[in-house]
């Protein structure tokens, strides 16, 4: 038995059996919690707590970060939308039609993640319109990141499930 076969009965390299797979679920949407539309979440916190210069950098972190998501969705959003559209369907066809288990992995993170890009783009475009400062701009992102989260717990919760599913139907016997 050379090294390869015996790593790779050791560590099981299918997706929802690996664990590395799960360490990048749970850093994406850490991260997609915490970076709120570009921002870090701390910032937020930082300047609703103590006002003043750490205010007004976020919410020139704020002008800059919606700027940017809405030049890129204005510019390049048709182009974006067909690709990522492309993208989805195929994995959603490799993975459910043909049966490959990392493409429903990567499925079960990309639809949930892109689902957050269109309300991040959304939250942008209200911020952009309605122009809030202070406590308003506050109550908008946290709002954002609320969704986001329970997003991100229900798109855990399904993956979980789905994931121990198929770890049963490949273990023989069952």
């Amino acid at each position: 038995m050379n090294l390869t076969t015996t790593i790779f009965e050791v560590i099981d390299m299918r997706s929802f059996s690996n664990l590395w797979f799960w360490i990048a679920l749970a850093v994406a949407w850490s991260s997609a919690s915490h970076y709120v539309i570009g921002i870090p979440f701390d910032m937020l916190q930082r300047a609703r707590k103590h006002g003043g210069q750490a205010l007004v950098d976020f919410e020139d972190c704020v002008r800059i970060n919606v700027n940017r998501v809405l030049l890129i969705a204005t510019q390049a959003g048709h182009w974006l939308l067909g690709f990522v559209a492309f993208v989805l369907t195929g994995l959603a066809v490799l993975g459910f039609w043909y049966e490959v288990e990392f493409a429903q992995a990567v499925f079960l993170l990309a639809l949930p993640m892109s689902i957050v890009g269109a309300l991040s783009i959304a939250t942008a475009r209200k911020i952009y319109d309605e122009e809030p400062t202070g406590e308003a701009l506050y109550r908008r992102l946290v709002r954002h990141r609320l969704i986001t989260q329970t997003i991100g717990m229900i798109s855990i919760f399904v993956t979980a499930v789905y994931g121990m599913y198929q770890n049963l139907v490949v273990v023989p016997g069952f």
